[in-house]
């Protein structure tokens, strides 16, 4: 059986309250950083509030199975780093959770949340 991983990336921050957070900013780092994947803005903010995110970066990751709808199996860090504690980037908790997925291994329900800056809403939909 193949098995393969999409990944896209998303911003919600708002360019009203946060211009160098729009769309030709995100393209000059998608293209500075090469990004492999789409790098996507939402500007309504509905992709955020729909999925519940508070904080950038937050990372989801579904996983499908034939005909059943998307299931939300990991919505937490990427790792224990944080720029004030001098632990490395490591990526590890996101990491096995899509190492668990594509081996067919359950996720562990023990999630850390995401830490970072909180999003920043457009000011006439603040949550």
């Amino acid at each position: 059986m193949k098995k393969g991983l999409a990944v896209v990336a998303i911003s919600s921050n708002s360019v009203a309250t946060h211009p160098q957070d729009g769309p030709e900013f995100m393209a000059e780092e998608a293209k500075l950083f090469n990004y492999p994947f789409p790098y996507l803005y939402d500007e309504s903010q509905d992709v955020a509030r729909d999925f519940g995110a508070v904080c950038t970066p937050e990372f989801f990751l579904f996983k499908k199975d034939g005909r059943r709808p998307y299931e939300l199996v990991y919505h937490g860090q990427f790792d224990d780093s944080r720029p004030s504690n001098n632990v490395p980037v490591t990526g590890r908790d996101l990491s096995l959770a899509i190492d668990r997925v594509l081996s067919g291994q359950p996720i562990s329900s023990d999630q850390k949340p995401s830490v970072g800056c909180s999003i920043k809403w457009h000011p006439e939909k603040k949550l």
